[in-house]
């Protein structure tokens, strides 16, 4: 653990250090119990003092009570407080996770994210709650009894403890293989999570293909990886518990000797002898339960530095704090000389210029591969450009608060996400407090009202898990509703038809055009139909844009529009 995960402990101190206290009293008052079985010995047992006997039982039984209440007490409110100091930390990952770029998500695999954010800080929360107590409790109740011996007898003390510096040397030897086995572990079990969460949502893919004895042979390998990872873990675990708790038992097995040689010689009472042998066994207790508790927290170490990797991810886009708001927008969107790469270093957009007038729809037309959707991220400020600029109402971007331009600029994307929710509400997401009214209103824009109303619950039909209980198309139209709904100064449209057929393709033609008349869209598609519907197209080549004008006009040249959308030149039109 470092700094940063203590710094998650700093908002509940006062509730920590009262555990703690709790704690302290109750270890103290379950220390004082073995010593009272030297006076029951002493002066109840082999002096016949009925009334110290009786005195004796009846403190025995309330340090018992009182420990029990005070066990109970510590406990719960540990638990919660734990909790929430856990939560705040899964909160802190899924904030930062939300902050990330589409660079983070396209080399990050989605089932190892989840595995960090559901497994390994469920397994942190696990020991914080189970462990972290538990080894405070056994320290304190280790140090009181290794007191109470010393002070009941040194030399026999010292009989006694003399192996235990063998037992942490022991414990120290299989620290970090345990370390590295654990990470193993971690790693295996992410592997299967990715594994079918990648297999599951291709099911029909993976039927299709009569790949399902492969995909289980495949399935069968993660886990025989995961099983061997799992039983390196626990032979190493075992060591590194078993071994020191075996030198504690010698120890003891030897102080017991000479205890007893000191009792038959008369330099030690029974008495004491007794109250000795009480401690003894209860510091092997926790001696044993703090080397197996290490186990877990180096258990916890594996899984923090697994949550840590995603918290120190870069975040591309920032906001700098001396950001501005933009209470009102009014639509144009400039590119200037923007260039971006990838990962991999090659360059995705190059020099790329044009400008979007304010109530203009803008088509951005190109082959695959050539930048459009990356244009969406850049309108959005969901990525930042390597150089040059990308202006909203003249602005640079970077100097508007983010919360401004997500409400003045929507973007819905070529694969839109839809919540296991219902219609309405997937359509609502945008604005929570709108009306039915207004939520019909825009259903009917994107052409989808018709088909919702004829369903048995209407907008309260669930789409299921992404959206799975609806086709493509339908999926799509409710995004674009949801878009609709908005109401914002700049529609971005990544190929806003690609699942539609030509009837419903010119209904969201008629909607956006009567939604947005006035608005600024920017439209990103490979459909003639649309790019003819545009104010303007700006056609892209490469990572440059080549060519830029009204529809009609870019039809009748041979150039890049004429031949990516195959349009022939009518005979006698001169290019």
């Amino acid at each position: 653990m470092d700094r940063r995960a203590f710094a998650y402990l700093v908002p509940y101190w006062r509730r920590l250090v009262l555990v703690l206290v709790i704690s302290f009293v109750s270890t103290a008052a379950t220390l004082a119990m073995p010593y009272l079985s030297k006076d029951l010995i002493d002066q109840a047992l082999i002096g016949r003092d009925t009334a110290a006997l009786r005195r004796i039982v009846l403190v025995f039984a309330a340090l018992g009570v009182f420990g029990f209440a005070l066990n109970v007490v510590s406990g719960l409110r540990y638990t919660r407080v734990s909790a929430e100091i856990l939560f705040d930390m899964r909160l802190s990952m899924y904030a930062h996770l939300q902050r990330l770029s589409p660079r983070f998500y396209a080399r990050t695999r989605f089932g190892d994210i989840v595995s960090r954010l559901n497994n390994d800080i469920s397994e942190i929360q696990r020991v914080a709650a189970e462990t972290a107590l538990a080894w405070v409790g056994n320290v304190l109740f280790l140090a009181g009894s290794l007191v109470m011996m010393i002070w009941l007898d040194w030399r026999l003390s010292l009989v006694a403890l003399a192996p235990m510096p063998i037992s942490f040397i022991a414990l120290s030897i299989y620290r970090r293989r345990l370390e590295g086995r654990i990470a193993d572990l971690r790693q295996r079990s992410s592997d299967i999570g990715s594994f079918l969460i990648e297999t599951l949502q291709a099911t029909s893919l993976v039927v299709a293909s009569n790949a399902q004895l492969r995909e289980q042979a495949r399935f069968r390998s993660l886990n025989s990886g995961f099983i061997d990872a799992l039983m390196s873990m626990q032979r190493v675990t075992y060591f590194a518990g078993g071994l020191p708790g075996t030198v504690l038992s010698i120890g003891s097995a030897v102080a017991f000797f000479y205890g007893g040689l000191r009792v038959i010689d008369g330099t030690l009472t029974l008495g004491t002898m007794g109250a000795f042998l009480a401690y003894q066994m209860r510091v092997f207790a926790p001696a044993q339960a703090l080397m197996g508790l290490y186990a877990s927290l180096t258990t916890a170490k594996v899984s923090w530095t697994r949550v840590r990797e995603i918290l120190d991810a870069p975040v591309d886009v920032q906001e700098r704090a001396e950001a501005s708001g933009l209470p009102e927008c009014r639509g144009e969107v400039t590119f200037e000389a923007v260039t971006l790469g990838t990962d991999r270093q090659s360059r995705v957009l190059d020099q790329v210029t044009f400008s979007a007038r304010p109530g203009e729809c803008l088509a951005l037309v190109g082959g695959s591969g050539v930048g459009k959707s990356t244009i969406a991220y850049l309108a959005t400020r969901l990525l930042d450009p390597d150089s040059g600029i990308v202006r909203l109402d003249g602005r640079d971007l970077r100097d508007l608060k983010l919360v401004d331009i997500r409400r003045h600029v929507v973007l819905v994307e070529q694969e839109p996400t839809l919540f296991h929710a219902s219609i309405g509400d997937n359509i609502r997401y945008v604005r929570p407090e709108a009306t039915d009214a207004e939520v019909r209103w825009a259903a009917e824009a994107s052409g989808i009202a018709r088909f919702v109303e004829a369903l048995p619950n209407g907008f309260a039909t669930l789409v299921g898990e992404r959206g799975h209980a609806l086709s493509a198309g339908e999926r799509q139209r409710i995004a674009l509703a949801r878009a609709f709904l908005a109401d914002a100064a700049v529609l971005v449209l990544d190929e806003p038809t690609a699942a539609l057929d030509a009837i419903a393709q010119r209904q969201v033609i008629d909607g956006y055009q009567a939604v947005m008349k006035g608005r600024t869209t920017l439209l990103i598609t490979h459909r003639r139909e649309l790019a003819m519907a545009a104010d303007r197209v700006i056609v892209l080549e490469g990572t440059r844009v080549v060519d830029e004008g009204r529809p009609h006009e870019l039809a009748t040249r041979d150039g890049v529009f004429a031949r990516l959308f195959e349009i022939a030149r009518p005979a006698g039109i001169d290019a």
